[in-house]
């Protein structure tokens, strides 16, 4: 089991907490971008570059990830793809994805691409704040918790 991140839009904040996390549970986090990411030097942070296009990270993470493992991001349509293989997902906000809601975000999302289509302004999401990254470290650190109490695989 392992931490997907979803690199290209994952604010640096959310990042550095993967990485002390990873220290401390010494669960393995991959970051996928198409662009060069510096990680700390750790057994347990990995850096993945894909080529650049549309997707490419996200096609690369539902590939990879697996049952059990924690994928973090707020892109809506690789949650889905990932909670179909039994993944959990958790947006950098403290958010969790999940079989009951997933249907309804896409629905919204096809929603809200319409209304700018049609030249509708929507605005976008409010800036990352200090109360985001504490619900962040606290959802993560209950699902770290989680998992160290299962039986190796």
């Amino acid at each position: 089991m392992q931490i997907w991140v979803d690199a290209d839009a994952c604010p640096v904040v959310v990042k550095d907490m993967l990485f002390r996390a990873a220290e401390r549970s010494q669960v393995t986090v991959t970051l996928v971008a198409n662009r060069l990411l510096r990680t700390p030097p750790s057994r347990h942070v990995r850096a993945m570059q894909v080529p650049a296009g549309f997707d490419v990270a996200d096609q690369r993470i539902v590939e990879l990830a697996e049952a059990g493992d924690l994928v973090i991001t707020a892109d809506i349509p690789l949650a889905a793809g990932v909670l179909e293989k039994g993944a959990q997902v958790l947006d950098p906000r403290g958010e969790w994805f999940d079989a009951g809601t997933i249907a309804e975000r896409l629905t919204l999302r096809a929603v809200m691409e319409q209304l700018r289509a049609s030249g509708i302004e929507t605005g976008g999401p409010d800036p990352y704040s200090a109360r985001d990254g504490k619900a962040f470290a606290g959802q993560l650190d209950r699902w770290l918790a989680r998992v160290s109490k299962l039986p190796p695989a």
